[in-house]
């Protein structure tokens, strides 16, 4: 099959799965609805039928959700593995969601009150941080390999935040308050956070599509992308502003979820290659598929309890990581 035709099938087929996820996804729950329901609630909607409510208050603004998370996830990953050619990176594992959870944490209990669009602007803060704190740990660190030093420096971070986070939250009696955004749950989202949250998220990820022939390049190596007149200090600065976006965004709508910006990237290399100017956008397609999938899983595995999203995700991501772990230190 020539390149081309495969690429365009991987975009189709990508959107036709993910069209049917979310439908799929607005029909099941703890109350499973029939597809008449879902239909007429678009196109007969009424305000006195309370499935027609359910669908266009919860389970709509939760696809939605879980769609635009594992889109801006996904491209945050590829970003950074882009940036740093490091295979391992993720916002969950290079400290970005610990840092955005301490000061969305900090926030909740002693900057009670704050809008939503200010709680945006600390896990903004907090990514930034987080992200900070794991690259300085790793420039301390003298000596061995540069992705395996991330990572360890990253799960260091990320266990010191959430310590932090969790004492916090126990000496203040929240730990009720700040388990929903530990855990990742994509249940609470409401139309008035999709409308904070949405547009930052998808011109992020525009940007990023805009920024991908510079990243595809920088991933030959800082001289090769020097030679052929890349800035790679200004592309890795504008590169690390959109993920702490994307990664800030994403865990003041959904919480905690990790493996995402991993997984989906080594995914998407085997269908369509190594030029980022595709990786990024088929992998906001992909990673919008695996997160929707995933909270369909969440809501139906023990229905009507609900596991939490984030632990959906862990179990197909943790044998993941583990594999490309295990190749990365084969290389020491």
């Amino acid at each position: 099959m020539k390149y081309r035709s495969r690429v365009i099938i991987v975009i189709s087929g990508s959107l036709f799965v993910l069209c049917v996820a979310i439908f799929i996804s607005i029909m099941t729950g703890a109350a499973n609805l029939t597809f008449q329901v879902v239909s007429d609630s678009f196109f007969s909607f009424h305000a006195d039928d309370s499935n027609h409510l359910l669908v266009r208050d919860m389970r709509v603004p939760r696809a939605i959700s879980g769609a635009l998370i594992g889109a801006a996830l996904a491209v945050a990953g590829a970003m950074m593995q882009g940036m740093t050619r490091n295979p391992l990176a993720d916002s969950g594992l290079m400290g970005l969601s610990a840092g955005a959870g301490l000061f969305l944490a900090v926030s909740l209990i002693f900057l009670k009150g704050m809008s939503y669009s200010g709680i945006i602007g600390m896990t903004f803060l907090g990514a930034a941080f987080g992200a900070g704190s794991v690259h300085l740990i790793s420039i301390l660190v003298p000596g061995g390999n540069e992705s395996m030093k991330l990572v360890l420096a990253g799960a260091t971070v990320s266990t010191l935040f959430s310590a932090i986070s969790q004492a916090i939250a126990i000496y203040t009696n929240a730990s009720q308050s700040i388990m929903f955004w530990t855990m990742g749950n994509a249940s609470g989202v409401t139309w008035s956070q999709l409308r904070i949250g949405g547009p930052v998220i998808a011109a992020s990820i525009v940007a990023g599509i805009g920024l991908s022939k510079r990243i595809s390049i920088l991933n030959m190596g800082e001289e090769a992308a020097r030679g052929l007149g890349v800035n790679t200090g200004q592309t890795r600065r504008l590169g690390t502003i959109l993920v702490v976006l994307l990664s800030g965004t994403s865990f003041a709508l959904c919480g905690s979820i990790t493996f995402v910006g991993m997984m989906i990237p080594h995914f998407v290399r085997f269908l369509v290659g190594p030029d980022y100017r595709l990786i990024i956008p088929v992998s906001a397609l992909q990673g919008a598929v695996l997160v929707v999938v995933a909270d369909v899983f969440s809501k139906t595995i023990n229905a009507p309890a609900e596991i939490p999203l984030g632990a959906v995700i862990g179990v197909i991501g943790v044998p993941i990581f583990l594999y490309y772990a295990s190749k990365e230190r084969g290389r020491d």
